[in-house]
């Protein structure tokens, strides 16, 4: 595949050949993200946790960018070995399909999207960044490694392993969601349309905000 100009504004490191990560894109269905040391920088003691709405805004565009592609609100959900009330707050303002609490092994929560969901798991895009995250990673369509400054050799690990397709430039709490979704979006060539059509608020992104502010979250909390 002929590398496109838009490309140098690529931030991360894909690791998937490019022709063969963009195929991936296009199949996604379901977004699912962990939350800490995604949404923030994974320190624990913040009460509440943290987000930013820099990041709020990419995932909401990217969410739009696929209702563009598909004509259908992907699947969004969010895991954490938490309960962060935050994270409960925050999803269901956003109106995602699922909030996972208290996950002690991602890959725990598959089963339960595959079912509720028309989704198989090469459908799902996961945004993760640490070893608990991997039993679900390795199962995911798509993977987006979000590295911690601490952990340098597990992104090495991953890269690897073939555990995931991009590397972002960006950490946790410091936008690597909105670089992500841009990511995303602009290799989907869909980056310009998602902001116009936003700009206009009405049409289809209007039919977008109707469809997505209809999901009510589902929490979901695990006993193990």
């Amino acid at each position: 595949m002929a590398e496109k100009d838009s490309n140098r504004d690529i931030q991360g490191e894909i690791i998937t050949d490019p022709e063969t990560f963009v195929k991936k894109l296009k199949h996604v269905k379901a977004l699912v993200f962990d939350w800490d040391g995604i949404f923030n920088n994974g320190v624990k003691g913040h009460i509440p946790s943290t987000y930013n709405e820099i990041d709020s805004m990419g995932i909401n565009m990217l969410r739009f960018g696929y209702f563009l592609l598909q004509n259908r609100n992907p699947v969004t959900a969010i895991v954490t070995g938490e309960r962060s009330e935050t994270a409960v707050r925050w999803a269901e303002r956003e109106h995602f399909h699922a909030v996972y609490l208290k996950v002690k092994n991602k890959i725990d929560i598959l089963h339960m999207l595959e079912t509720e969901h028309p989704i198989q798991r090469d459908e799902i895009l996961f945004v993760f960044d640490d070893i608990h995250d991997l039993s679900l990673a390795v199962e995911c369509g798509v993977r987006f490694l979000v590295p911690n400054p601490g952990a340098k050799m597990l992104a090495g690990f991953c890269r690897k392993m073939n555990y995931c397709d991009y590397i972002s430039k960006n950490s946790g709490g410091e936008n690597a969601l909105r670089e992500i979704s841009e990511t995303v979006l602009n290799l989907l060539d869909l980056f310009d349309k998602t902001i116009q059509h936003r700009i206009e608020f009405a049409g289809i992104y209007y039919d977008y905000w109707k469809i997505r502010n209809g999901v009510e979250t589902n929490i979901v909390e695990m006993s193990y």
